[in-house]
This record gives C-alpha cells, sequence and structure tokens, in this order.
C-alpha cells in the first residue's frame, strides 16, 4: 500500500513526465535490451525504432502518474496491457527487471536534484503496486485459460493446415494443434500470440484471429509488411505442414452482446478481427453494417466472402471505400478517403448503435471524429490497436 507521501511525490513528477516522460523511457528501453538479452523477444523492434513502443508505455507511466490515488480513473488501459502481456506471456521474473531498469532510467535522467532518495523510494513503492495489480491479474489469467476446456499454459505446438492467398498483400494461416487435441474457445476479435525463432533469435508477436475458432482451428490473416521480420517470415518460410508455437487467445477488444444496430469499420488489414465479430454477428437478428477501406481492389482481402454473405444475410449491408481505382479490380462503392458525409450515408439512421473500428492510427483518428460529430455515443465507440496501446486523439 502507498503512503500518503509517496502518493504525493508521484504525482509531483506528472509535469517531468508531460515533458520528458518519452526520452526517460527511450533510455530505459535502451538500457534494458542492452544488458537484458532475455528480454528481447517480448518486445518487437520495429515499433521500438519507429518511436511507438516508447510512447505508448510513456503515456501508460505518465496516466499511472496522474491517477496514483484513483487507479480506477485509469479505464480500460490496464485491461488492454494485462491482456497484451499475456498474449506475450509476460512473466512474473520479468517485473524486477523492468523495475530495476525503469528506476535506473528515471535517476540518470532526471538527476540527483530531481531524483533525489525521496523520489526514488516513492517510484520504486508505485512500481511494485503496479507490478504487484499485474503479476495478480495476469496469473489469474493463465491459470483460467489453462484450466479452461481445450486451454493450455505457455507455448503449445500447432501445425499449418492451409494456407491462403486473400488478396496481393494479405496471407491466411490455418492452424490445428500437434496432438490433435480441443483448442480454446476465442472471443470474436481475440488474438493470438506465437513464438518464432528466426536467424537463431526468438522474437514474439501478436496477430488477430479472423475467424471463429469453431472448427478445432485457429485462422489468422497477415499482412506482408515491407522490412517487417516476422510478417515476411511467414510469408515466406510458413508453409503446410510446418510447425509453429502458439500460446492461448487473448484480448478484452470483443464483441459485446446487444441488440442495437452493429457497425463495423475498418481499414487495411484492420479487417481481420472484423470477420469473426461479423460471423458472430450475422447468428443473430441483429442489423450490420459492414465498412471497409483499401487503396485499391487488389489489397482488399475477402471481397467475395463478404459480398457472399451478403447475399445470404438481408440484415447485413456492406460497402466500400478506395483511396484509388486500379482499373482492374471490382469497382469500390466509394473512391477517396472516407469522409464524414460518406459515413453519415452508410450509418444506420439509428446512431444508438455499437461501432467497432480498427486500420491505421491515421485512419482510426479521423472515424472517431466522424463518430462523435454524427451522434454515436462515445461509450459504444470502440477501437483497437494493432501495436502498443496508446490513445486517440
Amino acid at each position: 500500500m502507498l503512503s500518503v507521501q509517496d502518493r504525493a511525490i508521484v504525482k509531483s513528477t506528472v509535469p517531468l513526465l508531460e515533458s520528458g516522460g518519452e526520452a526517460l523511457i527511450t533510455h530505459f528501453y535502451r538500457m534494458m535490451l542492452s544488458e537484458y538479452p532475455e528480454v528481447r523477444p517480448l518486445f518487437n523492434q520495429a515499433h521500438q525504432a519507429s518511436g511507438d513502443q516508447p510512447r505508448a508505455l510513456a503515456n501508460g507511466v505518465l496516466m499511472y502518474a496522474r491517477h496514483i490515488d484513483q487507479l480506477d480513473q485509469l479505464g480500460d488501459l490496464v485491461a488492454k496491457i494485462i491482456n497484451k502481456h499475456v498474449a506475450l506471456q509476460i512473466l512474473p521474473e520479468h517485473y524486477p527487471i523492468v523495475g530495476s531498469c525503469l528506476l535506473r532510467a528515471i535517476s540518470e535522467v532526471l538527476g540527483d536534484e530531481i531524483a533525489t532518495p525521496q523520489v526514488m523510494a516513492a517510484w520504486g513503492a508505485a512500481y511494485g503496486q503496479l507490478a504487484d495489480i499485474l503479476i495478480g491479474a495476469e496469473t489469474s489469467i493463465y491459470d483460467q485459460k489453462e484450466q479452461a476446456p481445450g486451454g493450455w499454459r505457455g507455448a503449445r505446438e500447432f501445425i499449418v493446415v492451409a494456407k491462403v492467398e486473400e488478396s496481393a498483400e494479405i496471407t491466411s494461416f490455418y492452424f490445428e494443434p500437434a496432438d490433435k487435441g480441443a483448442i480454446l474457445a476465442a472471443e470474436p476479435g481475440q488474438y493470438i500470440g506465437m513464438k518464432l525463432i528466426l536467424d537463431g533469435e526468438e522474437i514474439r508477436r501478436n496477430y488477430s484471429l479472423s475467424a471463429l475458432a469453431d472448427k478445432g482451428q485457429y485462422r489468422i490473416s497477415v499482412k506482408r509488411e515491407e522490412g517487417g521480420r516476422a510478417s515476411n517470415h511467414l510469408h515466406d518460410q510458413l508453409h503446410v505442414g510446418s510447425s509453429i508455437q502458439l500460446f492461448p487467445p487473448s484480448g478484452e477488444f470483443t464483441l459485446t452482446a446487444s441488440d442495437k444496430p452493429l457497425v463495423l469499420i475498418s481499414g487495411g488489414v484492420g479487417i481481420t478481427p472484423t470477420l469473426p465479430m461479423l460471423e458472430a454477428a450475422l447468428a443473430t437478428e441483429r442489423p450490420v453494417h459492414f465498412i471497409h477501406c483499401a487503396r485499391n481492389g487488389s489489397v482488399h482481402a475477402f471481397r467475395d466472402w463478404i459480398d457472399g454473405l451478403a447475399e445470404r444475410h438481408p440484415q447485413l449491408k456492406r460497402f466500400y471505400c478506395y483511396d484509388e481505382d486500379d482499373g482492374v479490380s471490382p469497382a469500390a462503392d466509394k473512391v477517396g478517403l472516407l469522409s464524414q458525409e460518406q459515413l453519415s450515408e452508410w450509418l444506420p439512421q439509428q446512431r444508438d448503435l455499437d461501432a467497432y473500428f480498427l486500420g491505421p492510427k491515421g485512419f482510426m483518428t479521423a472515424v472517431k471524429r466522424h463518430l462523435k460529430a454524427l451522434g454515436v455515443p462515445e461509450k459504444q465507440s470502440r477501437y483497437e490497436f494493432f501495436g502498443p496501446a496508446s490513445a486517440l486523439e
């Protein structure tokens, strides 16, 4: 339990974190990843290079400091962190490493005049409190997943049973367990973690499940990213018959049961988690508006499948928006960026709806702004990041 004095000291550092938190966290990552190679697999180096991971952690540390005396004000941030950790298999033994490096970074970046013994003691206690919260929650989830039907703990060997090209950039991989046993049920919208060995180095990645896990197999659909180590390895080296180590499904961005109209909006490979959501929704009488945006038809995955669903399910209305017309692929309903005016035409007239949207950050920022302007309640407008957790403007 943090003392009143500890909480006051931590809150007093908020202005410093607002102005210099990203530099502090960048120093922290550089130190930790160079001195503790055992934790490197847990961090995406592309997100390190882009600054996304330091930015996201800096924001998380700042939010924790701001609400140190009212942790319930953190909202769903803690749940997002816990689920990301579970998908990557963050374990209790990793926390002391992170804690020691974080405290060293605070001391070295802020200097002795600011990082006094009292400040360091308060932040040490604050980190200990946060670590206890996360370890407890994550351990509980690990236990639940292990004990559930078809569940397991840690890595489990799966075999690629099918590999399907969905577009010029996206390929689907179907996995079944090597032991032929049952698999853990996954909620629509969840993702699965995997462990890869590339050039003798272990890396871990999360990929959204792109189909319901109701046939004894999991499916992910992966975009080939330029320079992406994991995505290029999967596209080029993972074939039918290949084995892979998977962690149990995780994620709190899941479809909530409701009788409100459902709107699924995606950009690019953000389509993947909306597909099982669409499948689940169509099993009910719920009206669904499915809106997908892509650069052009050649990179639009699952169009034929969605068109087929629309023919069989009158409750489904689908709309496609392409940045450009490539002159070869089937035409879109709209060419150009998704505007507020266009979105207004494609939304149900009833704005008391549930909206889920995913895609590049700029795309999601615009969609969030459009939905708010069009009267969709903010609490019914949900989004998810493929990379490190952060926030939209």
